[in-house]
């Protein structure tokens, strides 16, 4: 199938399903809903993709899209789960109050930018689905990347899960285990799964664009949607122990803490 067609379809597709979610969000009130869509799409995009580039390696396809669906399943099933039991996340209660009246008109378009973005990050699978070369070395490399990837990311969650469930340390700042060198561990992993997609795809044509994938995610991360927001929120509920928290720990990559200094 023509890639170009493939690609028109995949943004009518997320359009229309962010369209749909929009909607719902306004009966809910939970714009949370948002990003259990925006990872899910990714993944369904990406076996679109795949069943769609049928000039390539067969083997490469299926790895591409069996690695695609279980990110996709663990991330949007994780976020699935703190829509259902948590309060709406501060970051779009925040958008709402800044928004005031305009805030429904503009969550639309905010929506319709994750269909976008959610077809920008499928991208790279599609490159990567078109290689005709079987696997070979830097394949190997994406799949390890992949897996110390999903691993970081699962045990991260599930440090910040445990922590949040323990009613002793409410209004705490978790610094146990990874949270302990990074403020943001599940985000750089998030960060790191994308480089195994440019390992897949570097021998395809156009393999060299599939960079755009964690350059994208980056500057996502660290300048709009994740750690700006996120800290904003932390900062509002936990003050000075988050400013000291700051001060100590690496906001991505994982550090050695620094020692907290004494004033006089």
């Amino acid at each position: 199938m023509n890639p170009w067609f493939m690609i028109l379809l995949g943004w009518i597709f997320m359009a229309l399903v962010m369209a749909l979610l929009w909607l719902l969000q306004r009966r809910t009130g939970d714009a949370g809903i948002v990003d259990v869509a925006w990872g899910m799409g990714v993944g369904l995009l990406a076996l679109f993709f795949v069943w769609g580039s049928d000039t390539g390696d067969l083997t490469r396809r299926i790895v591409i899209a069996a690695l695609a669906m279980i990110w996709a399943l663990r991330l949007s099933g994780y976020i699935l789960w703190r829509v259902f039991t948590m309060p709406e996340d501060g970051r779009y209660q925040t958008l709402k109050q800044n928004w005031g009246i305009a805030a429904q008109a503009k969550l639309f378009w905010f929506y319709q930018l994750q269909a976008i973005g959610s077809l920008l990050f499928a991208l790279p699978m599609l490159i990567a689905a078109r290689g005709t070369s079987p696997l070979g070395l830097f394949d190997v490399l994406g799949i390890g990347i992949w897996l110390i990837a999903i691993i970081g990311e699962l045990i991260a969650d599930w440090q910040l899960a445990r922590f949040r469930a323990n009613s002793e340390k409410q209004g705490q700042v978790c610094r146990e285990g990874l949270w302990k060198f990074s403020r943001h561990p599940n985000y750089f992993f998030e960060w790191l799964h994308w480089w195994a997609y440019v390992g897949l795809a570097i021998t395809a044509p156009w393999g060299w664009f599939t960079i755009i994938g964690p350059l994208l995610m980056l500057h996502f991360i660290l300048n709009v949607t994740g750690i700006p927001p996120t800290e904003a929120q932390a900062l509002k509920s936990r003050g000075d122990a988050y400013r000291e928290y700051q001060q100590t720990t690496s906001a991505f990559f994982p550090w050695p803490p620094k020692r907290k200094q004494v004033t006089a």
